[in-house]
C-alpha cells in the first residue's frame, strides 16, 4: 500500500516550533508580544523597551532599560571597513543588499561570532540592532553625495535614525510615530524571514549569518518588499479619480493589490489600525499628506468593491504613506522593516540556540521511477 503523504505547500498550517515571543489570532485581529498586547505597547512602550521584552520575555527595570540604551548607543558607529565598503558600493547596489553585506562584515570582524552562549548572543543582538540604522542612514547620505551624520547620544533609537538620515532633528510627533512604527514591525511570529534565520541557525551557524539569511528573505516583494510596492501603486494612481480604473485593471490581470490581505489575519491587521491613526496625526501638518489620504481612499474603495468578502489592509499598507510623511525614500522602506524586525529575529534565534534541533524537512519524490543508465553512444 502506498503511504498517503499530506503536502503543506508554503508550510501553511504547519507548526515548526514552540515560542514564548509572539501570539497572533488572525480571526480576532490580535497581536501579542510575550504576553503584552500590541495596542498597549504602541501606546506606552518604546522600541528599546520592546527589544528588551523580546530578548528577555519581561519588561525591564529602569536601570536595565538605561543599561540597554547605553549599550545600543555605544554600538552605533560602523567599523572603518564597513564605512569604506559602503563608500565603494554606493549607487551600485540596492539598500537591502548594502544592509546584508554590512551584517556579514560585522560578523567577519567579530572574534566572538562563533560563541553561541546566550550571554554573547545578546551582545550580538544589541550590536546588530544598533548598527542597522547607521548602515541605512550612512548609505542614503553617501548616495546623495553627502557625508554621514554622526549619531547623537541625546536621541533615542528611532529619533536618532531620523536625525542621521535627514540631518535635521525630528519633531516630537515624528519621533513618536517612528518609534511606534518600529515597535509594530519588531516581531510577527514565524514569518518567512524569521524561519529563514532559524533554518540557518539550526546548523549552528552564527547569528550574523542567520540574520543575513533573514534579510535576503525579507527582501522579496511577497514579504518585506510589499511596503515599497504599496508606494509605487500610490504613485501610479496619483489621484483619487484614478483609483477605480487602476484597481480594476490590476485585478483583471490577476494581480494582488499591494498591502491588502494577509495569510494570517482574516480581519484588519491591528498594526494597520495603529498606523492609520498615526498617519492621520501626521497628515494634519505634513506637506506629503496627499499620500495618506489617497491610501484611505484606496482602502475605502476596496472595502466597498469586495463587500461581503472584504480585503483588509495589512501593516505595509499605511506604513508606505507614513514613511513618506516622515521624509523617508521609498526604497528604504524594506531596510527599515529589517531595522525593526532585528529585535524579533534575534529573539527567535535566542530561543533556537537555547534548544537547537537541525531543521531538515522531507520532500515527496514525484519524479521518474528507477531507470537504467544508458551509455552515451546508445542515446542517439
Amino acid at each position: 500500500m502506498t503511504q498517503q503523504v499530506q503536502i503543506a505547500r508554503g508550510l501553511e498550517g504547519v507548526y515548526v516550533t514552540e515560542t514564548k515571543l509572539c501570539r497572533i489570532d488572525g480571526q480576532k485581529g490580535e497581536l501579542v508580544y510575550a504576553g503584552y498586547d500590541i495596542f498597549e505597547l504602541a501606546e506606552k512602550s518604546s522600541f528599546e523597551e520592546t527589544a528588551f521584552l523580546l530578548w528577555n520575555l519581561r519588561l525591564p527595570t529602569r536601570d536595565e532599560l538605561e543599561s540597554l540604551d547605553r549599550q545600543l548607543k555605544s554600538e552605533r558607529p560602523l567599523s572603518s571597513l564597513n564605512e569604506r565598503i559602503l563608500r565603494e558600493i554606493v549607487g551600485q547596489i540596492r539598500p537591502m543588499r548594502a544592509l546584508e553585506i554590512s551584517v556579514l562584515i560585522a560578523g567577519a570582524l567579530d572574534p566572538k561570532s562563533s560563541d553561541l552562549s546566550q550571554e554573547q548572543l545578546r551582545v550580538t543582538a544589541a550590536r546588530l540592532a544598533a548598527r542597522m540604522p547607521t548602515v541605512i542612514a550612512t548609505y542614503h547620505r553617501l548616495r546623495q553625495g553627502l557625508e554621514p551624520v554622526p549619531a547623537r547620544d541625546d536621541l533615542g533609537h528611532a529619533a536618532n535614525f531620523l536625525w542621521m538620515l535627514r540631518g535635521e532633528e525630528p519633531s516630537e510627533l515624528e519621533k513618536r510615530v517612528f518609534d511606534v512604527a518600529m515597535i509594530l514591525h519588531a516581531e510577527h511570529e514565524m514569518n518567512a524571514s524569521t524561519f529563514a534565520a532559524i533554518v540557518t541557525a539550526s546548523t549552528l551557524s552564527d547569528m550574523y549569518s542567520a540574520i543575513a539569511s533573514a534579510i535576503g528573505t525579507l527582501k522579496g516583494p511577497l514579504h518585506g518588499g510589499a511596503n515599497e510596492a504599496v508606494f509605487r501603486m500610490l504613485q501610479a494612481i496619483g489621484d483619487e479619480a484614478n483609483i477605480e480604473p487602476y484597481i480594476e485593471q490590476l485585478l483583471a490581470r490577476g494581480e494582488r493589490v499591494p498591502g491588502i490581505g494577509h495569510r494570517i489575519y482574516k480581519t484588519t491587521d491591528p498594526r494597520a489600525i495603529i498606523l492609520e491613526r498615526l498617519g492621520r496625526e501626521l497628515a494634519e501638518t505634513s506637506p506629503e499628506a496627499h499620500w495618506f489620504h489617497l491610501s484611505t481612499k484606496v482602502r475605502d474603495y476596496l472595502l466597498k468593491r469586495f463587500e461581503g468578502r472584504p480585503l483588509y489592509p495589512n501593516v505595509d499598507f499605511f506604513s508606505a504613506s507614513v514613511y513618506k510623511m516622515l521624509g523617508i525614500p521609498h526604497d528604504l522602506y524594506t531596510p527599515i522593516f529589517a531595522m525593526a524586525r532585528i529585535a524579533g529575529w534575534t529573539a527567535h534565534l535566542l530561543e533556537q540556540y537555547a534548544d537547537n534541533r537541525l531543521v531538515r524537512p522531507n520532500a515527496l519524490y514525484e519524479g521518474a521511477p528507477n531507470r537504467p543508465y544508458v551509455p552515451m553512444e546508445q542515446r542517439g
